[in-house]
């Protein structure tokens, strides 16, 4: 049986100090060897240069580093010099992504699914790049259906990705369903669960509300009712969070890959938790 794989997702500062604070935040996860770290690309390319210059600095940091594209309001030309411009710098990683249409932007662009985003890499640069894409357990938030959700999915594999990375979820059924569902429809490439460890109520519920990921009833309540205690909220987030991974690993799950805000503490905390 493969051994799991670990990973960890962090987003390009937009200050000197949030650079300063995302270089100690990897002074501190990158001894535990995470198979790779991805970084997010802003709605539009909003973040692009932010982007490239993490995903190098990283790369020169000797971890493998994969940068989020997305393609909604871009060009194939504008994707095409992105590729060249990661390919010039060594990176043969990339998380496609359909995106986000940047507020007050009309046009959706040349791509309409992140299925004609991976297609169009293959074209471009064959076997370069490993892909990994975007999966939702719980459906993505502006799905029609279920069943054309996975449909879509599955698409995106059949042209051309290695593997997904998902939304974060907190109801590990819904994980496994998901894997039975497309498993179905003859994808099985590895699909690494993602989790958002819990440190912060509001955020989080913000957050959950804008990707669509459902916070289970008694989970909120009980985050709720700490009120301003981050102390508690963050006992109880590690609580919550580590015992879904758990279940997730003893169960089958190929990895787990970490949105870690860019903050170490969390993230640590639940890798030795579960002994990893």
């Amino acid at each position: 049986m493969t051994q799991p794989s670990f990973s960890f997702e962090f987003f390009p500062p937009k200050t000197a100090d949030g650079a300063e604070k995302l270089r100690a935040t990897r002074q501190q996860l990158f001894p535990l060897g995470p198979k790779f770290v991805s970084v997010t690309f802003g709605a539009g390319g909003s973040t692009q240069q932010g982007t490239l210059d993490t995903v190098i600095e990283i790369q020169r940091e000797g971890v493998d580093a994969a940068p989020h594209l997305s393609c909604v309001g871009s060009t194939r030309d504008n994707i095409r010099d992105i590729l060249k411009t990661y390919r010039d710098n060594g990176i043969r990683h990339i998380v496609a992504l359909r995106g986000d249409l940047p507020s007050g932007m009309g046009e959706i662009g040349e791509f309409r699914y992140a299925s004609e985003l991976v297609e169009f890499i293959r074209a471009e640069t064959g076997d370069w790049f490993h892909i990994e894409v975007a999966a939702y357990p719980e459906y993505h938030p502006q799905a029609k259906s279920p069943r054309l959700d996975l449909e879509h999915f599955a698409h995106k594999v059949k042209a051309g990705a290695n593997a997904a990375i998902t939304q974060y979820f907190f109801n590990a059924d819904a994980y496994f369903r998901f894997i039975d569902d497309v498993s179905r429809l003859g994808v099985n490439v590895p699909i690494v669960p993602g989790i958002m460890p819990i440190t912060n109520y509001s955020q989080m519920m913000r957050f959950s509300e804008m990707c669509g990921a459902e916070v289970p009833r008694w989970i909120a309540k009980r985050l709720e009712g700490f009120g301003d205690d981050r102390e508690s909220i963050r006992a109880f987030g590690l609580d919550v969070v580590s015992a879904l991974c758990e279940r997730l690993l003893k169960e089958g799950a190929p990895g787990l890959h970490f949105y870690t805000l860019n903050a170490a503490s969390a993230t640590k905390a639940m890798w030795q938790r579960l002994g990893l």
